[in-house]
């Protein structure tokens, strides 16, 4: 009896256990070469392997380390390691990005498509490949508060999400202000696209990736998106904070909200605004401006020829 109690225990433990970055170390691993110490009050994650819930935050934590756990250098390499003893799933689309603003926006700094943790599409559990080693843009801006993330979509069994969230410092010796970079984006979750299993097509959901915005990042945080006459990824829309309003948001994102749109003739453009989620202390502000405001919306959300709508989130 106890014999099949434990072989029960460890099938759920082996079922249980996926993919998880431990380089540089997320918040809060326990199962890191080294790591800080635990801020007042938190624990460590022992669900670090876990998948992120279909409609809960993207990230397990908001709250950072208490000191960076990597230092990087803008136009040098860096390294991305994973635990060896998690579920691959046959791989899948593996994503690296920077945030600046603990994680609302990030900008995409490398990708693995289609076999990630794999040296070739392979339908196993048994990742091949546990570093992945690359440039980082010699142009993303020097911070002592940057946020390095991981995103993983699996090409195997149920469609779920993986993200890891690091806290590190990059230095800059170029002075570069700003870098530009597709926006990352999370399938598999609230307000985006579900991307199938690939069943051996391991172009499966490339596409949501080559289609995602331009996202323009600084060292203090979100710039703005990049123009564009493509439809947003996400179709979560989210109402904007009020200025006079006393309740904060979470400062974990669950998806971009794009809410600024105009139509001149039979042009349309979208256009992204900051998401309404925000981690200081102040509450973002809002502006709203109408011209003809009595002119009907169509019910799929583009405004009328002629009318100009506007409703941008931004910070004071």
């Amino acid at each position: 009896m106890l014999f099949k109690i434990a072989s029960v225990a460890a099938l759920v433990s082996s079922v249980a256990a996926h993919m998880a970055m431990n380089e540089p170390c997320p918040r809060f691993s326990p199962n890191c070469a080294t790591q800080p110490q635990l801020p007042a009050g938190q624990s460590y994650n022992h669900n670090i392997k876990d998948p992120i819930a279909y409609d809960g935050p993207v990230f397990m934590s908001d709250v950072p380390w208490p000191q960076p756990v990597a230092s990087w250098t803008a136009g040098q390499p860096v390294t991305v390691g994973f635990q060896a003893d998690g579920a691959a799933h046959g791989g899948g689309h593996c994503q690296f990005a920077i945030s600046y603003d603990n994680g609302k926006t990030a900008a995409i700094v490398h990708k693995v498509m289609e076999h990630c943790f794999f040296n070739d599409p392979l339908d196993s559990n048994t990742a091949e490949v546990l570093e992945y080693t690359f440039m980082l843009p010699a142009n993303v801006p020097a911070s002592s508060n940057a946020q390095f993330i991981w995103i993983w979509t699996n090409a195997v069994g149920y469609r779920e999400l993986y993200t890891g969230i690091a806290d590190i410092t990059i230095t800059n010796s170029g002075g570069s202000n700003s870098y530009t970079g597709k926006s990352a984006i999370y399938p598999n979750h609230a307000g985006y696209d579900t991307i199938p299993a690939f069943n051996g097509d391991y172009t499966t959901g490339l596409s949501l990736y080559d289609n995602a915005p331009n996202v323009t990042i600084t060292s203090s945080g979100y710039i703005a998106e990049q123009l564009s006459n493509k439809k947003p990824i996400s179709s979560r829309i989210s109402e904007p904070s009020s200025s006079n309003s006393s309740e904060t948001s979470s400062a974990l994102p669950k998806a971009p909200v794009w809410h600024f749109m105009f139509n001149i003739g039979s042009v349309i453009h979208n256009a992204p605004a900051q998401s309404s989620t925000s981690t200081d202390s102040e509450t973002p502000s809002s502006t709203a401006l109408s011209v003809n405001p009595t002119s009907d919306q169509s019910t799929d959300g583009e405004c009328e020829p002629g009318t100009l709508k506007l409703l941008y989130d931004h910070e004071n």
